[in-house]
Parts: C-alpha cells; sequence; structure tokens
C-alpha cells in the first residue's frame, strides 16, 4: 500500500494558497501554508518536523511543483532503491547559475555510461525532495534558520545528494515569493533540465 511507504507534504505561501491546495488534493498530501511571511526557511523546516513524525519516508514539495503523470509510482522506486540518499526530484535550470555548467557536464557523463541519475555536493533546489527518516533528527538540530531553505538543507545533510537525470517534477516558473538577500531579480529560466516522460 502506498500510503505505508510514503506520505508527502506542501510547503506552501499564503499567496499562492489555491495552487498548494490543488497540488496537495492531487497528491493526498499534508499542507504547511506559512500565513505570516515567515519565509521558505521556516516553512521548510516545519515540513521537516512533521516529516520527522511521520512512521515512513516523506517527500517535501514546494507549491510551485508540478508533478509528472503517476508521480507517486515514479517515486517509490527511487526512495526504495536510496533509502539512505537526500534525493532531490527536480533538477533545475538558471538557479543557481554557479552549478549550471556542471550539472550539464554530470548529465553528459551519465548519458555515456547510461546512469539515470547524478550527484551534486549540495541541495541546489528545494521544488520537490526526500530527506531518509533516519537522518532528520540529525539535519534538524544543524538547521541553519539564516540560509535559503535548500542551502541550509544541504549544509545540513552534509552529503552528496542524489538527482534522477530525468526530474519527476517541473517548476511553475512565477514570480518568487521569498524575498532573497542579494535583492537581484530572478531573470533566469526556472524549469527542469530533464523532464520524466
Amino acid at each position: 500500500m502506498v500510503a505505508a511507504q510514503v506520505r508527502f507534504v506542501v510547503v506552501g505561501h499564503h499567496s499562492r494558497r489555491q495552487h498548494a491546495d490543488a497540488l496537495a488534493s492531487h497528491i493526498g498530501a499534508h499542507l504547511v501554508i506559512d500565513e505570516d511571511n515567515h519565509g521558505a526557511n521556516w516553512n521548510h523546516r516545519r515540513a521537516l518536523e512533521w516529516a520527522s513524525r511521520q512512521p515512513c519516508r516523506v517527500v517535501v514539495l514546494e507549491d510551485d511543483a508540478l508533478p509528472v503523470p503517476w508521480f507517486i509510482n515514479k517515486v517509490i522506486p527511487w526512495l526504495n532503491d536510496k533509502p539512505d540518499d537526500l534525493i532531490s526530484f527536480y533538477l533545475g535550470t538558471g538557479r543557481p547559475p554557479q552549478y549550471q555548467s556542471q550539472i550539464a557536464e554530470r548529465l553528459i557523463a551519465a548519458d555515456r555510461t547510461r546512469a539515470d541519475y547524478i550527484t551534486l555536493p549540495q541541495l541546489i533546489h528545494g521544488v520537490c525532495y526526500s530527506v531518509p527518516p533516519q537522518h532528520l533528527p540529525r539535519v534538524l538540530a544543524r538547521w541553519d534558520s539564516n540560509k535559503p531553505a535548500d542551502f541550509a538543507l544541504g549544509d545540513a545533510w552534509g552529503a552528496p545528494v542524489v538527482y534522477p537525470c530525468w526530474s519527476l517534477v517541473d517548476h511553475a516558473d512565477g514570480e518568487p515569493v521569498e524575498r532573497h538577500p542579494d535583492r537581484l531579480p530572478r531573470t533566469e529560466r526556472r524549469r527542469a533540465w530533464r523532464l520524466h516522460g
């Protein structure tokens, strides 16, 4: 039974409540909404605290994630195959720019060896990911509330992150709700490098 193997939580912002509700309903997810502009770091931590109280592995999705058809059925084999790895089900273009050439090189190398995933030293997107439950206490204990959510998680994880070559979610590349410390606009196209199916 799927429910016994994996649960889902959607991290939502109040300005995108309608989309967050629809996504949570579509995949049967728990929903955590930031009602007061606390920020993505705060809300992702809430999602991971909820995940730490579940009896199974949890997949976290942001409210602007666009799951591929049969998303749940495609996620489960990855979780079963990588029980000890942090997995990001989204590998995106544009942001962060400093990783894009490395991503391209690793995807080409994966194609050569017919590998179905690459690894990167950091979590670079918070769009859709799953932390192994046995590692959640350590991740929460090492969490830095001053970093962007994806880097806070990646740094707290402290090990390579698995990215399927074919993402299982795309990203609805709309106006960001997060206020970034550098105050620079996010103008790069933020979509999946390769989308499953």
